[in-house]
């Protein structure tokens, strides 16, 4: 928690739920990728509130007892709220996990190979890998993200997420949202 005389490095990035509550996230001033709440965090995290997962009438969350891991927490914004709508964590890898998710882990070159095989062992044949990522046009990143995807898909199949099932507010024409899951050949 930021005290007064660090608030120079800090601020806060308030993220309201469809609820009415609100997550205050501490984000640092500076820093790398571990201390910033990524645009593709709050996509992401808004997709996981929206009518596929949750009913608002009956309260009834998908996520409600299911094995979560979230991958590239950045902040951890999207496992926190995750967690607030009744995903459980993960204490062992077996079973499992219902769930992975991913938000803007498709960035460094190095991390692209062990991403893919981190995949491939925490994926059960169950296992729904939402991964939600900026797509970056400039620099090496085009090439990175080639890369990923023709690594994911010999193991995994993909479906993107349409915008008008995603938030109608938090969404962006270069922020994908896609479910993996394991190819059943």
């Amino acid at each position: 928690m930021a005290t007064d005389e660090d608030s120079e490095d800090y601020f806060v990035r308030e993220i309201e739920k469809n609820d009415g509550s609100v997550l205050r996230m501490y984000q640092c001033s500076k820093g790398d990728v571990g201390c910033v709440v990524w645009d593709a965090a709050i996509v992401l995290s808004k997709y996981l509130e929206t009518e596929q997962f949750c009913c608002v009438q009956s309260g009834v969350s998908t996520w409600s007892s299911k094995n979560i891991i979230e991958l590239g927490a950045g902040t951890g914004l999207v496992g926190l709220v995750a967690a607030t709508l009744g995903g459980g964590n993960v204490e062992e890898f077996l079973p499992p996990p219902h769930y992975i998710l991913m938000a803007d882990c498709i960035y460094y070159e190095q991390s692209v190979e062990p991403l893919v095989e981190t995949l491939k062992l925490l994926a059960g044949p169950e296992t729904c890998i939402i991964c939600c990522y900026e797509q970056r046009t400039v620099g090496v990143n085009p090439e990175i993200e080639k890369r990923f995807f023709e690594l994911l898909l010999q193991e995994f199949q993909s479906e993107e997420i349409p915008s008008e099932k995603q938030d109608p507010e938090f969404n962006s024409p270069d922020i994908r949202i896609l479910h993996l899951r394991r190819r059943v050949d």
